[in-house]
């Protein structure tokens, strides 16, 4: 008599037993990677991806302000001249206070030669507390190269908890994929006391 489930079983051997398992799975692969894809690409600007993270920007003056400088990687050489990997970034700035509203004044990206590539804010928005927008750029896009950095402008109309702004760099070379992240540093000007 057979089993209810005889043809599970049947199937499962047959797949795993076919010299064309790896071809099968590695299809399956990139089919889900094709499906996934699309919803890292960022398209539109940080007012239309990020409108639920933004609120109105507050009409006192803004009191309190700072920058932070981010340095990214779109392309790392790997042998100098030869092999260069290139990685997919996304920047993410976070709103720390858990009451006020964080203004963004400037987010700009710029390449290894300090030239300006993109501003991504065509007027200042405002992030609503414990809120998050973020930047991504493709691995497809090397225009910064390998010196690359953000350069975030922030603002607030009274004291306010320090923003958190970091990047995220992942990519590969064959079959080595590297992840790794890159902390914002607030720029603060040095000399003489």
């Amino acid at each position: 008599m057979p089993q209810p489930r005889a043809w599970y079983g049947r199937l499962k051997q047959a797949i795993c037993h076919t010299p064309i398992k790896a071809p099968f799975f590695g299809l399956l692969a990139c089919l889900l990677l094709v499906q996934i894809s699309p919803a890292r690409a960022q398209g539109g600007s940080i007012e239309q991806n990020f409108a639920a993270s933004l609120t109105a920007v507050p009409t006192e003056a803004l009191a309190v302000s700072g920058a932070f400088y981010v340095p990214v990687y779109s392309s790392v050489s790997m042998t100098p001249g030869k092999l260069r990997a290139d990685f997919s970034v996304t920047l993410s700035v976070h709103n720390a206070s858990e009451s006020r509203p964080l203004v963004l004044k400037r987010i700009a990206y710029f390449d290894t030669s300090g030239k300006m590539v993109e501003s991504y804010l065509k007027a200042p928005v405002a992030l609503k507390p414990f809120s998050t927008i973020e930047v991504f750029i493709p691995a497809s896009d090397v225009r910064g190269g390998t010196g690359a950095n953000f350069v975030v402008d922030w603002a607030a109309a009274g004291e306010i908890a320090e923003p958190v702004v970091e990047a995220l760099m992942v990519g590969g070379v064959g079959a080595g994929h590297y992840a790794f992240i890159s902390q914002g540093r607030p720029i603060r000007l040095v000399g003489k006391n």
